[in-house]
């Protein structure tokens, strides 16, 4: 039986560990040929290196839009096509608000907000060339609301949604959909710098929610699989939250009593 991206070409950056090596091999188990792009290039060689002749290893800076249009040429030159793009690259800062210095709110404004933006701009017209295609901004569940200590995170998260919607609006004629995947969980290399020395959680905060426990990034891939294959043809625009009932809001610690 084909595989649910069979023959076709994603890009996914971040892809070099974590939930971006994740979509990658997931991918490439559904039929599809990836390049995974991403500044830690011994890893995503070593990633491509695994998954054989249908991977390929880009650097890529999401903040450079002629990295981007490199990227872009790169994979047209070695696969021929493009049809999925996952905006997966991301970094995190934990901080207080008024601690949160202005270059620390910038890093993060380029990298999860602008580089989601310029690599829609730039394969919008490989997409459109080629029929259509299916972009996934990967956000979080700080992106459909609010939690202390990451104003800079957050804010980033939730703009992409709203970068998806707008720009699901204008792609959407082409062929092209444009959806947001919202988890938890996943992994933990981002969070780990911020965690005291010995520490394997931030905090407990799933223990509350309807399936208490953190997601992993295989329940993430699996979700950016659905959107980005035509099982989801009639996907665009939407925001897809993948964790545990989280955004659901907390349970209560004890049952209520029923009156008789």
């Amino acid at each position: 039986m084909a595989g649910r991206l069979e023959g076709k070409v994603a890009i996914v950056t971040g892809g070099s560990r974590g939930t971006g090596e994740a979509t990658a091999r997931r991918f490439v188990q559904e039929g599809a040929s990836v390049v995974l792009a991403d500044v830690l290039d011994e890893p995503g060689r070593k990633v491509a290196a695994e998954l054989g002749d249908r991977a390929l290893y880009v650097h890529l800076d999401v903040t450079s839009e002629a990295e981007w249009g490199a990227c872009l040429d790169r994979t047209l030159a070695h696969f021929g096509r493009l049809d999925v793009l996952v905006n997966n690259a991301a970094v995190l800062h934990i901080a207080p608000l008024e601690e949160t210095v202005l270059a620390d709110w910038e890093r993060l404004l380029r990298v999860n907000q602008t580089g989601p933006f310029l690599g829609i701009k730039t394969v919008a017209k490989a997409m459109r060339a080629g029929g259509g295609g299916s972009i996934v901004n990967v956000s979080s569940i700080d992106g459909l609301e609010g939690m202390s200590f990451v104003s800079a995170y957050a804010s980033t998260k939730w703009a992409l949604r709203g970068l998806a919607k707008c720009a699901a609006l204008e792609l959407g004629p082409d062929g092209i959909r444009v959806n947001t995947v919202c988890p938890a969980g996943g992994s933990d290399e981002m969070a780990a710098p911020w965690r005291p020395p010995g520490s394997k959680d931030t905090s407990g905060y799933m223990d509350k929610r309807p399936i208490p426990r953190r997601g992993t990034v295989e329940a993430i891939a699996s979700m950016i699989l659905f959107l980005a294959s035509d099982e989801s043809s009639f996907c665009t625009g939407g925001d897809f939250p993948v964790d545990g009932g989280h955004s659901c809001g907390s349970r209560l610690p004890v049952r209520i009593p029923r009156r008789s």
